[in-house]
């Protein structure tokens, strides 16, 4: 089972790494199995299309997020369960693909646009997001917890040309999420 899980990993990296510099119209599965070195038919074992590739990509990062909303749904709501649940985004955020994968996704933005992997990928980031507000939580309360989210992708964006490690990017990231998390916490009088 091994080998046909990392030949599967591998075409996924792969691909990603065409998609992102050459746009996902303009790389084929030719190209795909060329740089792997394997036959056309050895990647049509894993992956029939270019959208079953990117169907499983969304999947695996679907299936992330998934698992960390049920895992906050399932705490105490609490600034610390709040703080932790970002705490394991992060962490993430900055392991495996996911950088690789919001780069594609953010340079193929029209080939993408209407595919329903990543419609519900948007309505995940929603719920993940909703998961670190109170029901009645003001405006401005919700747009802190969903920006301390958005900051750990901007991170790679925004500071793109710094000369940083991943882990002093993710250390600044982090760190500007838990105080916009902790400045949408309501006050107490």
């Amino acid at each position: 089972m091994r080998p046909h899980t990392d030949t599967r990993a591998r075409i996924q990296e792969i691909a990603l790494q065409l998609f992102t510099e050459q746009g996902y119209e303009a790389t084929s599965l030719r190209e795909i199995a060329e740089l792997l070195g394997v036959t056309k038919a050895a990647l049509y074992y894993h992956f029939k299309t270019k959208d079953d590739i990117v169907a499983s990509l969304a999947e695996d990062r679907q299936a992330a997020i998934e698992r960390l909303v049920a895992w906050a749904k399932e705490q105490p709501r609490t600034i610390e369960s709040r703080r932790e649940l970002i705490r394991r985004y992060a962490a993430e955020v900055y392991s495996g693909q996911h950088h690789a994968f919001m780069r594609f996704m953010e340079r193929n933005q029209t080939a993408l646009r209407g595919h329903p992997k990543f419609d519900k990928m948007r309505n995940l980031m929603t719920t993940l997001s909703g998961v670190l507000w109170d029901e009645g939580a003001k405006v401005d309360e919700r747009l802190r917890c969903s920006m301390a989210i958005f900051t750990l992708h901007a991170a790679w964006f925004v500071l793109k040309d710094e000369k940083l490690s991943d882990d002093e990017r993710k250390d600044a990231a982090l760190g500007l999420a838990l105080e916009l998390l902790e400045s949408a916490q309501p006050s107490v009088s």
